[in-house]
């Protein structure tokens, strides 16, 4: 099977496993054997279908306890595709992709969605990967009163949705400097805060460093109506104490808003946020771009490769993790789509309580640890054989 026949791993799955052995292989794969998939009705489905995308829902529950209620919320994640030409003036494209995400929460409002959280750099193609400039740097904007929180406060207030926009963050207040942001809307309409990107990669053609620092916003965890949320942005999954520290901060729902291309980081994807979901017992919602962004001038990697004018396609195959290490299905690797999961988020103390991992974690220990190994004059703890 080529990789432009290659869909998801589902579809795989489902079309060569036999049933009868297709429950157990998803037992083992994603921790349960049933999709326990989401019902929508009919306006959600049409509506999916007249904007062209695909539309997925799936259920996590939690045990029914005697002191406390379900605290059920509908979490969304996009992932779309980047359609006008890179060619384009840089409003052209900004509207398109607007009136894009605009459509697409039409479709998560019917399907009575709390929480939305966009691609990383929604707003524009990824364009990181050219090092250049110009005409790129024009897509920044300010994070409170850009064009494109404008547009989102409106429609949060509007549809009663909290929704997480990480966009490209220009900071006229610090000398028009340049972050990667995810700008956290309230959803009856206000800014509630962003975050910052806390690592930036130095691999292939994610060279983002030329345009902006590791951020300085630390591992805030917004408290909503529909509960405690974080956003580990793109490279920051890469990093284990990242998604700790959104724990120890006490996140219930962590998004993982992120751009990454099949030749680089496809294998890594389906382990890294569903082990931060184990790890820290929260949910996780990797959420991924998908299509290919060709760029006007050809660009080169540092790593020998003949230059090009893409990064290759980006896999989508977005998904939720949830504390008890179970997954969704992803959707697909070459769509524009909307994934909706309903969670109780009750399930997060619960898994605590069974496993155990907070509190046997011991963080004084690694912080001493650390706080050692940190200084120039430290010795790895090593013993040799004499």
């Amino acid at each position: 099977m080529s990789e432009s026949n290659f869909k998801s791993l589902e579809d795989t799955l489902n079309k060569y496993i036999p049933p009868e052995e297709l429950r157990e292989v998803k037992r083992v794969l994603y921790g349960r054997p049933d999709d326990n998939e989401l019902k929508f009705s009919e306006e959600t489905i049409s509506l999916a279908k007249d904007v062209d995308i695909e539309l997925k829902g799936y259920v996590f529950s939690a045990r029914r306890e005697d002191l406390r209620r379900p605290r059920i919320v509908r979490v969304a994640a996009v992932q779309n595709t980047v359609d006008i030409p890179t060619t384009a003036p840089i409003h052209v494209q900004r509207d398109a992709l607007h009136e894009k995400i605009s459509n697409i929460l039409r479709v998560a409002v019917t399907a009575g969605v709390n929480i939305v959280c966009l691609q990383e750099a929604w707003t524009m193609p990824f364009a990181f990967c050219t090092r250049e400039k110009f005409p790129w740097c024009e897509f920044a904007e300010d994070v409170e009163n850009g064009p494109t929180t404008k547009m989102l406060k409106e429609l949060a207030r509007q549809y009663n949705m909290v929704i997480i926009s990480p966009i490209l963050e220009r900071d006229s207040n610090h000398h028009d400097t340049i972050w990667n942001t995810a700008v956290v809307i309230s959803n009856n309409g206000t800014y509630i805060g962003k975050h910052r990107k806390n690592h930036i990669p130095r691999v292939g053609d994610f060279n983002e460093s030329t345009y902006y620092y590791e951020g300085d916003t630390g591992h805030p965890v917004f408290e909503t109506q529909f509960g405690r949320i974080a956003i580990n942005i793109c490279y920051g999954r890469h990093h284990p104490q990242n998604w700790m520290m959104f724990g120890v901060n006490g996140a219930e729902i962590v998004f993982n808003p992120s751009a990454t291309v099949g030749g680089l980081s496809e294998p890594l994807w389906g382990i890294e946020a569903r082990n931060a979901a184990i790890a820290n017992s929260f949910f996780t919602v990797a959420i991924n771009r998908v299509g290919t962004e060709v760029f006007p001038n050809e660009f080169t990697s540092g790593n020998g490769l003949p230059a090009h004018k893409d990064f290759g396609p980006f896999y989508g195959s977005s998904y939720v993790a949830a504390p008890d290490g179970s997954r969704t299905p992803g959707l697909s690797r070459d769509k524009s789509g909307l994934l909706v999961v309903e969670m109780d988020l009750n399930l997060c103390r619960q898994i605590k309580d069974f496993w155990g991992f907070q509190m046997t974690q011991r963080l004084p220990l690694y912080a001493e640890s650390l706080a050692k190994a940190i200084k120039p004059d430290y010795k790895p703890q090593t013993i040799r054989d004499s």
